[in-house]
């Protein structure tokens, strides 16, 4: 019978909370780029 392999499923663990925080990080810059156009857009300052 075979020994399971606890590292290689840490490992495996550890790259998807990597990769479900990166793309946490992009859609909170994408969230952030757009608000930041909206202001722009409808400055009250412009007149």
């Amino acid at each position: 019978m075979f020994k399971p392999n606890y590292s290689f499923e840490k490992r495996q663990k550890e790259l998807a909370k990597k990769k479900k925080k990166e793309e946490k990080k992009q859609r909170k810059l994408e969230k952030q780029k757009t608000t930041v156009e909206k202001n722009e857009d409808t400055s009250p300052f412009e007149e």
